[in-house]
């Protein structure tokens, strides 16, 4: 199923909150290194407890880690990033990472709208995002900016989705947008890496 006829994938963008974790572990596991593009992934976390969800991410991916980026790290072509709880997640034009502690979107801090938003006008038709399960409306203005840069966007189907008012608003803002259940998110992430 290539979904990106034409287009070379420069960046995945993941965003899930309540729900999201269980697909986001079966999408990174098939993956298969090296991976030809940059993955930034945005998850909604307690800003004061400790996470590890870092670690979790990583295990069973062999030589592909999850990692927290610093504020100003330059990103790696096939580096695979975590927002770090408490901050937006952005890329400046020279391709480094901004960490933000402006106010939360829709009570979010890291939101996915922030960090879609700063992928679509960095990467444009190079830029991927994935929204999945969610509890709020977060994603949805920026799987539009990045359909609208000229990306693609995928939206877990919501019959599938533990929480599905994300996938649905996404949706309901985004009739462009592609609705795929969690094996074919897989399907799509294996033909993108050919």
């Amino acid at each position: 199923m290539s979904l990106m006829t034409g287009k070379q994938v420069e960046i995945l963008a993941i965003g899930g909150s309540a729900g999201s974790i269980p697909v986001l572990i079966s999408l990174l596991k098939s993956l298969s290194p090296p991976i030809p593009y940059t993955i930034l992934i945005v998850i909604h976390r307690l800003k004061n407890v400790h996470s590890e969800l870092s670690l979790l991410l990583s295990e069973g991916l062999g030589t592909l880690q999850v990692i927290e980026p610093d504020d100003k790290m330059p990103l790696s072509p096939q580096g695979v990033y975590l927002a770090p709880q408490n901050y937006h997640l952005l890329i400046e034009t020279d391709l480094t990472f901004c960490l933000d502690y402006s106010e939360p979107v829709l009570f979010s801090r890291p939101s996915i709208d922030v960090t879609f938003d700063s992928v679509a006008q960095v990467f444009g038709p190079g830029a991927v995002a994935i929204l999945l399960s969610g509890a709020n409306e977060d994603g949805s203005k920026g799987i539009r900016r990045i359909l609208d840069r000229g990306g693609t966007a995928l939206i877990q189907a919501p019959h599938t989705a533990a929480y599905q008012s994300m996938p649905q608003a996404a949706i309901r803002h985004n009739d462009d947008a592609i609705v795929l259940q969690p094996d074919e998110l897989i399907e799509f992430l294996k033909s993108s890496m050919g």
